[in-house]
């Protein structure tokens, strides 16, 4: 849910602070007061494409910021987890800066992200439908997905999805094998030879680091008899050596003790310290029997680390690269000698995945065939309540290209009028039409999935080319909405601002010669004369104020109403 948004030097706006809350909130004003600037703020925190053109005249950056609730269990959580933010607590600030110059940064709390990180969190954090949005209705993809969203068919699509991929990989290796198979033939001997060249020299990994640890105590045998020779005498193999002398203390103290125990602890403590001096001694005596200076191994090790270094350089820069490349060959000449094989194994491979495919396309297209029948009925039920009784809805899912979204191409058809046929959306629906058809689908698909968590909702126009008893439908299917989200809805209709739980009132004022908009949270007084400057102008009637309280009223009674009949399920 969005619980705050600021915008500063952003088109007319100098800064405004918004708070908005649960449930219906409401955005009125005079024509060019600024009231979508709200939305377009909004869709620049989402991601949308930023311009200069929004910053405001003089200023260096326009500043966009919001506080969102975040649940700290959901996908919006797991996905700024992906990407190296972790929640402190369920809120999240998401800011956004244009320049002058055009240039865009984005932060979340606090953070540096891409825009490309924004677009991925705007499905999980909100919805616009303004008059942009509702023209991306038409396209066959978005009617395809509000069905499969409406059908809650994510598992399904996900395992086709996994399908055609996998599918698709293997047709590109079938593929690969087919286009690529003269030319194995000619790498066929240099291949041959760099299996055999690294098969006759057999590396082992790790064996560089040996060798050079074993050339290293060669080439400094005398040396190091000297050094252990060194330190065996004076630990044990000299009159002067630790051990003679920690012996000789231990048993004068022992002698002492017999007398005077108080130095008891000293003995205990020098006990450990002769045992250890004698230790490191055969130890010693132990390594200087093992050293020898051999010129010969010297030499073969020498030898066999140049081997080692020729690998090296030509497949790569360790051991484990080496035998990698090994392997890599060796998987190439596989294929090569034994294609007819593997291209059977692939084939084989093929049909597996088609028919595993063709199985998950196959329910996901009645599932999406029973949902859009279901959709439809429902779709035009809200439009009968939308003053659109006339009006038939349905959608059409046939054969289509195979996709990793499954077989079917889906489309949305209208008939305006009783008697005409059904036509593609785009052909039929006018722009008040596409906005209640836009909101029927949004309530329809609500209604049906239990409102199953898109946490803010936003129309902005949604009112255009409609009045009367069909705007008293809009803001009924809006409040309706407004119980299972939070909704943000621009209008100019007084019928439908008549429902808000929050009513905004959006002005321009003139400020030290510049003019800049203000939003302000309106009370109940505020919001009768709001609604009466909708109904009658600049003048205020009292018959105009009437009605406005006849609207609040009837506003007021279908939350109440709404609320018992939730309450009742």
């Amino acid at each position: 849910m969005l619980l705050e948004l600021v915008v500063e030097n952003y088109a007319v706006v100098e800064r405004v602070r918004v708070r908005f809350h649960a449930g219906l909130n409401l955005l009125t004003g005079e024509t060019g007061s600024g009231k979508s600037i709200v939305v377009d703020a909004l869709g620049l925190l989402l991601g949308n494409r930023a311009s200069a053109d929004v910053v405001r005249s003089e200023a260096p950056a326009a500043r966009v910021s919001g506080v969102f609730t975040v649940n700290l269990e959901s996908q919006l959580a797991a996905t700024l987890a992906d990407s190296g933010i972790d929640l402190d607590d369920e809120e999240i600030i998401i800011e956004r800066e244009v320049t002058a110059a055009g240039k865009s940064r984005a932060f979340v709390n606090n953070r540096p992200v891409t825009t490309q990180l924004l677009r991925q969190m705007a499905p999980l954090l909100g919805d616009i439908h303004g008059q942009n949005q509702q023209q991306a209705l038409f396209l066959e993809p978005t009617q395809r997905d509000l069905l499969d969203e409406f059908a809650e068919n994510a598992a399904l699509r996900g395992r086709v999805s996994e399908s055609y991929r996998s599918l698709r990989e293997i047709e590109a290796r079938l593929d690969e094998l087919n286009r690529n198979e003269q030319e194995k033939l000619r790498l066929l001997d240099l291949w041959s030879f760099q299996r055999k060249e690294i098969d006759e020299a057999s590396p082992r990994i790790g064996e560089d680091h040996e060798l050079e640890t074993e050339r290293r105590v060669l080439q400094n045998a005398t040396r190091l008899e000297e050094l252990a020779q060194g330190a065996f005498e004076l630990l044990y193999n000299s009159p002067e050596s630790a051990s003679s002398r920690l012996g000789g203390a231990l048993r004068r103290l022992e002698e002492l003790v017999k007398i005077d125990p108080a130095l008891a602890e000293s003995v205990a403590a020098m006990r450990p310290a002769l045992i250890a001096v004698d230790e490191a001694s055969r130890s010693l005596r132990d390594y200087l029997g093992h050293i020898e200076n051999d010129p010969a191994r010297l030499e073969k090790i020498e030898t066999r680390l140049a081997a080692i270094d020729r690998l090296k350089r030509k497949y790569g820069g360790t051991l484990e690269e080496v035998v990698a490349f090994a392997e890599q060959v060796r998987a190439r000449i596989d294929e090569v000698e034994n294609a007819e094989e593997h291209r059977k194994h692939l084939e084989e491979e093929k049909a597996k995945r088609a028919k595993e495919y063709g199985e998950a396309a196959a329910l996901l297209s009645e599932s999406r065939r029973q949902s859009a029948a279901k959709l439809s009925k429902l779709v035009e039920q809200e439009l009968k309540s939308l003053s659109m009784a006339g009006t038939r809805f349905a959608i059409a899912v046939e054969d289509g290209n195979v996709s990793a979204t499954g077989k079917d191409q889906v489309r949305f058809l209208v008939a305006a009028n009783r008697g005409e046929e059904l036509r593609p959306l785009e052909r039929v629906a006018s722009g008040g039409e596409l906005s209640r058809l836009s909101l029927a689908l949004k309530t329809s698909a609500g209604t049906a999935s239990a409102n199953k968590g898109i946490p803010t909702l936003v129309f902005d126009e949604v009112d255009a080319g409609i009045g009367g008893a069909a705007a008293a439908a809009v803001g009924k299917r809006l409040k309706r909405l407004s119980r299972g989200n939070q909704v943000l809805c621009v209008t100019h209709l007084a019928q439908i601002a008549g429902f808000a739980d929050h009513h905004y009132r959006v002005t321009k004022r003139e400020l030290n010669g510049r003019t800049g908009a203000a939003i302000e949270h309106l009370d109940r007084p505020a919001r009768a004369r709001e609604i009466g400057r909708m109904l009658s102008g600049e003048v205020i009637t009292a018959e105009a104020l009437r009605q406005a309280e006849q609207l609040l009223e009837a506003g007021s009674d279908s939350g109440d109403e709404g609320q018992r009949k939730a309450g009742g399920r």
